[in-house]
């Protein structure tokens, strides 16, 4: 992979800063309930692993299994490029030039008590003729609690509110109707944010969206494990514990149809584990 630029490289150290910090405060929310539990880093490359020959990056795949999470997948990754023809022409600013830049973290947590809600939350940089920062990060409980609910936009609201009074409408909207399962008529969860191309035409544009995607992963850092510790001594009965594996099929079924990072990660030659690490443990289908 060609050398990193200034950008990609601030990028990159961001995105893998964060997991840092998200995986370790995980951990001690699992030490907090009595578990020694750790996550355990797998390293893959695209081009060595054969996934991508002849082009390069690869990413780290974190996941911890424990007593509160009971699969949470913490991933970042830094790859480079070309995209396959046809799938260039859906990529933005890729479909004259094929060549790609990208780099994220990505993270997925089910837990195992069926009162503390499962979370997504991604963010990236990529970089075709044009570049942009994406993600957001969405609450998925199976049980929902008003409450949690509002704490959780009421966070990312405050993130988005420097950065114009319509930001957070606009990016909550997108996330409403984006985690929806149309053959299901029903919403994934409870929503959140989700946003895409914030270009960066220039180091000014760079320097705001990057700011915004921070803020982003700092909001989500600050109010998920305030609501993990919050539930996770719940009680639980079996019947909720039924709920919960037919709630996490409706999961499953959302990112393996619709989910647009699954197909980018399959087309674009990444670790295949890394990327379903968003499927549950278990589920159940009636």
């Amino acid at each position: 992979m060609k050398p990193l630029d200034p950008q990609q490289q601030a990028a990159r150290s961001w995105f893998e800063t964060l997991r840092d910090r998200i995986c370790a405060e995980f951990e001690a929310v699992e030490a907090e309930a009595g578990s020694d539990a750790r996550f355990e880093y797998i390293p893959w490359d695209r081009e060595a692993d054969g996934l991508a020959p002849g082009e390069g990056g690869g990413g780290v795949r974190g996941v911890m299994k424990g007593k509160v999470f009971e699969k949470v997948g913490v991933n970042v990754s830094t790859v480079g490029g070309e995209f396959a023809p046809d799938f260039a022409k859906s990529i933005h600013g890729a479909g004259d030039d094929p060549s790609f830049f990208a780099t994220g973290i990505s993270l997925v947590a089910h837990m195992a008590n069926p009162h503390v809600p499962a979370v997504h939350m991604n963010t990236r940089f990529l970089v075709t003729t044009k570049r942009w920062f994406g993600g957001g990060a969405d609450l998925n409980p199976p049980i929902p609690y008003q409450e949690d609910s509002d704490a959780f936009h009421a966070r990312l609201r405050a993130a988005c509110a420097p950065f114009g009074p319509d930001v957070y409408d606009r990016y909550a909207k997108w996330a409403e109707d984006y985690f929806y399962i149309p053959h299901r008529g029903v919403h994934r969860g409870v929503g959140g944010i989700f946003y895409d191309h914030l270009e960066c035409g220039d180091d000014a544009e760079f320097d705001r969206n990057f700011e915004f995607t921070r803020g982003v992963g700092e909001a989500f850092l600050d109010i998920f494990p305030k609501i993990v510790r919050k539930r996770m001594d719940h009680p639980a009965s079996e019947a909720e514990r039924e709920a919960l594996l037919v709630w996490r099929g409706r999961y499953a079924e959302f990112n393996l149809v619709y989910d647009r990072g699954t197909l980018f990660g399959l087309k674009t030659g990444g670790n295949i584990d890394a990327i379903l690490m968003s499927l549950p443990p278990l589920a159940k289908w009636d």
